[in-house]
């Protein structure tokens, strides 16, 4: 990493506070290695008398195809100031560096299907997919409405996963409107 800048302004500036910025950057590169720029500025924006001294801190990264920035920390407290700039910083760093890796989250895709049994007693049902296949749920897996909104014949939105006794259903969420188009034999 370059050498890191320091820019304090409208307060008096000690070696303790420029030493704990300094080695705050140095571990920015357990996160990103490639930095090429770290410039950090601390002011004091604004001095009225009624809310008091409110530090501002300002993280300047420049990393290979883009500048991260974090400029929006405000605290009465200088230290922890830089301390919420730090890990605002970091959370850009490391979201940045997760891209240039490829690690890309996958969602998990919904499915459709309709309520096919229904014990209300008991707390839960199985929905039938339109693959055929049965996911078991209990009331705690309705996201929308609710579980007792829920009847047989319900179309529904759900994401499925295998668990230790079957299919589960999870995330299930009931179809505003729902259209099941039925062939006309002739």
């Amino acid at each position: 990493m370059q050498p890191v800048k320091i820019v304090i302004r409208d307060m008096e500036s000690s070696p303790a506070l420029e030493d704990h910025i300094r080695r705050k950057a140095e571990k920015l590169t357990h996160y990103f290695q490639r930095i090429h720029k770290c410039q950090i500025v601390i002011e004091v924006p604004q001095k009225h008398k009624r809310q008091g001294k409110l530090f501002r801190v300002c993280i300047d990264l420049t990393v290979p195809g883009k500048e991260l920035v974090v400029n929006r920390k405000f605290d009465e407290d200088v230290y922890i100031a830089i301390r919420d700039a730090f890990h605002a910083v970091v959370r850009k760093l490391e979201s940045y560096a997760s891209i240039r890796r490829g690690d890309v989250k996958n969602h998990e895709s919904a499915n459709i299907g309709y309520v096919s049994k229904l014990f209300p007693e008991e707390g839960y049902g199985f929905i039938q997919s339109v693959e055929g296949m049965e996911f078991y749920f209990s009331m705690t897996n309705v996201y929308f409405p609710n579980f007792e909104s829920l009847a047989i014949g319900d179309i529904v939105q759900f994401i499925g996963a295998s668990g230790a006794e079957g299919m589960q259903a999870h995330r299930i969420t009931k179809e505003k409107k729902a259209i099941i188009l039925e062939e006309e034999s002739s």
